[in-house]
């Protein structure tokens, strides 16, 4: 069966080839909380990075031994659709299996990781008693890469064995208010949140901000907003001139109310997961909040999708790389991190993905790939949109909690 099949074209395109369906088939049930990337540029051991204690690097005692030398084996469980796929062959994967031959390193690619909630429930249970789980890299949301930080159940990384990594890391994603220096953790992307607009459907008007959305009359009853709180919340407190990154519980409440009041005059059709991509394609939907790697896809086949950076700013957050507690192969998954820091590779990866690079060198690379991907702010952001880009402010557990019970409500979750 196909699983596309009776998607309109471009939006069928856009899913295959995007990072979408973990994110699309758990829609609010993600719960993808974007928590706190800090902006700006600390550098690490040699640039800024304190060295990692012993050979192994662990969190905590290193008493976890490292078994990589002796088997060249690796267990990697990434999101659906996050990594380049050969067109002809699609159980290939080219810079995947470029690693495998340079490296000797045996990679069991699973795709397992639809959802951050889902994916830490499967694999508590052996961090909590101090056991292996099976993998020696994951890919998780920034949120909860923190968490797991903060719960002692990550791997210190050794800088000493990510020499491409610790070089080519662009400054802006160096500091992590999940993982202050970057001790644990490297990016594997970027996300962005802005508005996007069928300009087919709004009759050729540009809608760049969030208060046509919640206010345009002739947008009425033909706007979406996100099932993601950090996201809609977030992006409607830096229309109203708050910032995201130190906002108040009173803040939060006229973010909310705002929107509610929207909803009551029914200007917003729904509140929606990834699904508002067949919505925009065919212009049900006029314009919306929606994920800038998203809107890259969709664009390369439908010319009516727009795209606008609010000019108060866009919600900004990471996919993190990080070996769990207890790995077998540390070393090997460094190994494979290094490997995607080479600006070539993330070139290639980024090509085939469209979300944000975090690799310096990789436009350059990317213009001998696809110049107009290279000139794209949404995957290779540039000064302007950099300086727009604001993270939501770290959340205590209670907060967390109060929050997303607000924001439920709101959406009728």
């Amino acid at each position: 069966m196909d699983p596309y099949e009776g998607m309109p074209e471009p939006v069928a395109r856009a899913w295959e080839r995007g990072l979408t369906s973990g994110r699309a088939a758990m829609s609010r049930r993600r719960l993808l909380r974007a928590a706190s990337l800090a902006a700006g540029g600390t550098a690490l051991a040699a640039c800024g990075i304190p060295p990692a204690a012993g050979s192994k690097g662990g969190n905590g005692p290193d008493d976890t031994p490292d078994h990589s030398r002796k088997e060249k084996v690796l267990n990697f469980a990434n999101w659906p659709l996050y990594i380049d796929v050969d067109e002809k062959d699609k159980k290939r994967r080219p810079t995947l299996d470029r690693f495998e031959r340079e490296s000797g390193i045996r990679v069991k690619y699973v795709e397992d990781v639809n959802d951050n909630n889902e994916f830490y429930g499967k694999i508590k249970p052996q961090l909590a008693a101090g056991q292996d789980t099976g993998r020696d890299l994951v890919c998780l949301s920034d949120w909860m890469a923190g968490r797991m930080i903060r719960q002692g159940w990550a791997q210190r990384l050794d800088p000493a064995r990510l020499p491409h990594a610790v070089t080519n890391l662009e400054d802006r994603f160096r500091t992590a208010a999940q993982d202050p220096g970057r001790q644990f953790s490297y990016p594997w992307a970027g996300t962005a949140c802005i508005v996007a607009y069928n300009k087919k459907a709004t009759k050729g008007k540009r809608v760049t901000s969030v208060s046509q959305l919640l206010e345009d009359e002739s947008l009425k009853g033909r706007i979406s907003m996100l099932t993601e709180m950090t996201d809609t919340i977030g992006l409607t407190m830096l229309d109203m001139g708050v910032n995201s990154e130190r906002f108040t519980d009173d803040d939060f409440d006229a973010a909310i109310a705002r929107i509610q009041k929207a909803v009551d005059r029914k200007q917003i059709r729904r509140f929606t997961g990834n699904d508002y991509m067949d919505e925009l394609n065919s212009g049900d939907i006029a314009a919306c909040l929606a994920w800038a790697g998203d809107v890259v896809q969709l664009k390369l086949d439908n010319p009516d999708v727009e795209f606008a950076v609010p000019e108060r700013g866009y919600l900004f957050g990471t996919d993190d790389l990080l070996v769990p507690a207890k790995a077998r192969h540390q070393s090997n998954a460094e190994a494979l991190i290094d490997f995607y820091y080479q600006p070539k590779e993330a070139a290639e990866l980024a090509a085939w993905v469209n979300y944000i690079c975090p690799v310096s060198g990789a436009q350059a690379e990317m213009e001998k790939i696809d110049k107009e991907l290279a000139a794209d702010p949404l995957v290779f952001p540039d000064a302007s949109m950099i300086a727009k880009g604001k993270n939501f402010r770290p959340m205590s557990a209670k907060e967390e909690a109060k929050y997303e019970e607000k924001f439920s409500k709101l959406i009728g979750a």
